[in-house]
């Protein structure tokens, strides 16, 4: 049989290898686990700068409607499909826009 090199067998190179195998796989913060939440923190910052825009839109929107009497009507028009006396309104859908 093949004799093991002594270097391999010798007592510091055996720790530090049994301590980096611990470290990557079966230490809490193991490699794994932390690619895992770098990932999902990467998502909620995302979902952070995504949620921030669209409170400044709402606050844009709100105040357009505190002191624009046009955009009051602009809105009521286009989310409530309210309509003036004797107005028709159509409403046409995308059938394209839907099926995605």
């Amino acid at each position: 049989m093949k004799k093991i090199p002594s270097i391999i067998l010798n007592k510091y190179v055996l720790a530090v290898s049994f301590l980096l195998v611990w470290m990557i796989f079966f230490d809490q913060k193991d490699f794994f686990s932390d690619m895992d939440r770098r990932a999902e923190l990467k998502k909620l910052r995302q979902k952070k700068e995504y949620y921030t825009t669209e409170i400044a839109k709402a606050k844009q929107e709100l105040a357009d409607l505190q002191g624009n009497a046009a955009a009051i009507e602009k809105f009521g028009r286009e989310r409530y499909m309210l309509k003036k006396d004797g107005e028709d309104v159509f409403i046409i859908e995308d059938t394209l826009a839907t099926k995605k």
